[in-house]
């Protein structure tokens, strides 16, 4: 089974250098270049499946863990945990790669760095995959992701942390408990056994320090700024939703798809926020878009 090498970058921030982990798949000499970036509190491995078929079709993958994510470090400032750090890290680890042009797939979070990238002047994304994410984001989707992010938990067990997760995961659609297990694992650290041993989430729970700061003033100023980016989009772009998704609307998605780059909107019933790019028909979807002559 094809299995990815572990890479590091350094990225610039306001106290100094942080290391970026990304997860590097395929022919290194490819230039096919898919980039897969997570949501807000996951890590790049969550695109194993995907990555696996983009490689049978001849694509170079890479994952990044985005800083305080995974195998990154963190932040001294958890401040710096918002978009524009993400799309500056992000250069930089496209600088890295060497390659002119990288197609993007992100979800959620993965899906507005995206979309900030792909919006810059001479941007290197070819073509932008936002899986369940807009520029105008519902309330009612920040309020329940605030009820988890960032507290304070440890499991005994792998199983323990499984059900735990799956419990405000319900969003991410049917998955069998393989598949599931096998999304879990990434998202796990061992906690030492001098602390009580077990497990806790693989994130820095400062990440919640910049997400409670937002106010209504905050947001609306940040839902302008995104829609601005939305409209000097230019490259093709898939517009993924869960039919049943409290973060990204019905009427946003349509929206999308009559401005800036018209996306093609395909949604999967079943299914909240967010697809994870595990079951087959989704995995089609990515793969016939981005191998689109």
């Amino acid at each position: 089974m094809t299995e990815p090498r572990l890479a590091f970058v350094r990225c610039l921030d306001t106290r100094g250098l942080h290391r970026m982990a990304y997860w590097d798949w395929g022919d290194p000499a490819s230039q096919r270049v898919a980039v897969c970036v997570h949501g807000l509190s996951r890590q790049g491995r969550d695109f194993d499946t995907l990555a696996r078929d983009l490689v049978a079709d001849g694509w170079r993958v890479v994952c990044p863990d985005v800083v305080g994510r995974g195998r990154s470090e963190r932040l001294a400032d958890p401040m710096g945990y918002v978009i524009p750090t993400y799309v500056a890290d992000m250069v930089t680890l496209v600088a890295r790669l060497g390659v002119e042009q990288v197609d993007w797939v992100g979800t959620s979070m993965g899906g507005l760095i995206g979309l900030g990238l792909a919006a810059l002047q001479g941007s290197p994304v070819r073509r932008l995959v936002l899986n369940d994410v807009g520029p105008t984001i519902q309330p009612a989707a920040l309020q329940r992701i605030g009820t988890y992010l960032g507290a304070p938990v440890r499991w005994a067990t792998l199983d323990e942390a499984a059900d735990a997760l799956w419990a405000i995961s319900q969003g991410f659609g049917p998955h069998t408990r393989e598949q599931w297990l096998a999304l879990t694992r990434p998202q796990l650290v061992a906690v030492p056994e001098a602390e009580g041993g077990g497990f806790r989430p693989h994130y820095d729970p400062a990440i919640a320090v910049p997400f409670r700061a937002i106010t209504p003033e905050i947001a609306a100023a940040g839902e302008a700024m995104l829609w601005q980016a939305w409209d000097r989009l230019r490259c093709p772009t898939l517009l993924l939703r869960g039919a049943q998704s409290d973060l990204l609307s019905h009427a946003t998605a349509q929206a999308m798809c009559e401005r800036g780059p018209r996306a093609r909107l395909v949604e999967f019933d079943g299914v909240g926020h967010a697809p994870m790019l595990v079951q087959p028909e989704q995995r089609a979807v990515v793969r016939e878009f981005l191998n689109a002559p």
